[in-house]
């Protein structure tokens, strides 16, 4: 399966949207937004302004799919943040979330010269967690009770890739390399 990913455009955002509100999606995230367009448009154009975060549309044979991002690209300690997700579920996979990871830290250390790459997740997530882990993530830190959503408190994982891990695992992970296009 071809990943490939690309900046985001406005013609992107009503898509975006609408993944990023669904419940299949929002259930393992933070926040439950509700979005509109013209939010959607100003959010675009404060991350096109702003050199501490990038954003990437996820295309799986040449179709949307999904958002990737990097946070933290200013930070002076080499440390970055992470996340991302697949809203269009017949375009989810395996083979899919292990290119996307590992050619992250590909980037983030080979590319970007990082120190270290962080996510976090929601303890119940324990599919998400397994990913990361055979990716060769190390948990960090488990906070009990650590975000509430709807009035409901969840346990939050939070893990980390170090640009050392990463060189001496990589060399063993098989995966489709895709490319983090920078401009």
């Amino acid at each position: 399966m071809s990943v490939t990913l690309r900046r985001i455009l406005e013609e992107d955002l009503e898509k975006i949207m609408n993944w990023r509100m669904s419940e299949d999606v929002t259930r393992y995230m933070n926040t439950d937004p509700k979005l509109t367009l013209q939010g959607q448009r100003l959010w675009l154009r404060a991350v096109e302004e702003n050199p501490d975060v990038s954003y990437w549309m996820i295309l799986v044979e040449g179709e949307e799919a999904g958002v990737i991002n990097l946070t933290g690209l200013t930070n002076p300690q080499g440390n970055l943040g992470w996340a991302y997700y697949v809203g269009e579920k017949r375009l989810r996979g395996m083979k899919t979330a292990l290119s996307l990871e590992m050619s992250l830290y590909d980037y983030a250390f080979c590319r970007l010269h990082k120190r270290a790459v962080y996510g976090d997740v929601f303890t119940l997530n324990q599919g998400v967690i397994a990913l990361h882990k055979l990716c060769g993530c190390e948990i960090v830190e488990e906070k009990r009770k650590h975000i509430c959503k709807n009035g409901v408190y969840y346990d939050v994982t939070f893990m980390r890739m170090t640009a050392e891990r990463w060189e001496a695992v990589r060399r063993d992970k098989r995966y489709e390399k895709i490319v983090f296009p920078e401009e």
